[in-house]
């Protein structure tokens, strides 16, 4: 198994933006809860995942947003090595075009033009690293986090037909 730190550092950062936003607090009233001195720009870039953040940084933080550390990890690793390849989702474009999801319309009209394009000469699943589920999430007007969940739901699990 193979550690993708970009993609795991994005993960863990939009987890601890959606437990921040869960709770309706900025990153003042989150930085006002801190036992330690740390600037709201530092939280920033945890929360973007462009800055390293150190197992005693991330547990105070964990509890100031009374969060248990290894359930938040348990996520950010679910996410990060499922059984997709390494930062990665797979998801079925037909069933994406079937859904009735309003917030997935944009979602829903590049998949129905990826699926024109290949005119069934490839597979109807397709593989999307973090980078490329971030923008589709901005698209869609949501969390990151939040597309994942209702992809995962909306594809269930993708098996490879060669297993």
């Amino acid at each position: 198994m193979r550690l993708d730190t970009a993609t795991y550092q994005r993960v863990l950062g939009d987890e601890l933006r959606r437990l921040r936003k869960q709770r309706g607090w900025t990153r003042r009233d989150l930085n006002r809860r801190l036992q330690s001195d740390i600037s709201l720009q530092t939280l920033a870039t945890y929360e973007l995942g462009t800055r390293q953040c150190s197992v005693v940084r991330l547990v105070e933080i964990c509890l100031a947003l009374d969060e248990v550390p290894h359930e938040l990890m348990a996520r950010v690793h679910q996410r990060v090595f499922s059984d997709s390849p390494v930062g990665r989702i797979r998801i079925d474009l037909r069933q994406v075009v079937g859904t009735e999801q309003s917030k997935l319309g944009p979602l829903r009209r590049w998949a129905q033009g990826k699926l024109t394009e290949t005119n069934g000469h490839q597979p109807p699943e397709v593989s999307l690293d973090i980078a490329a589920l971030e923008r589709m999430a901005e698209l869609c007007g949501m969390e990151t986090v939040e597309l994942i969940a209702r992809l995962r739901q909306l594809t269930g699990p993708v098996t490879d037909p060669d297993d």
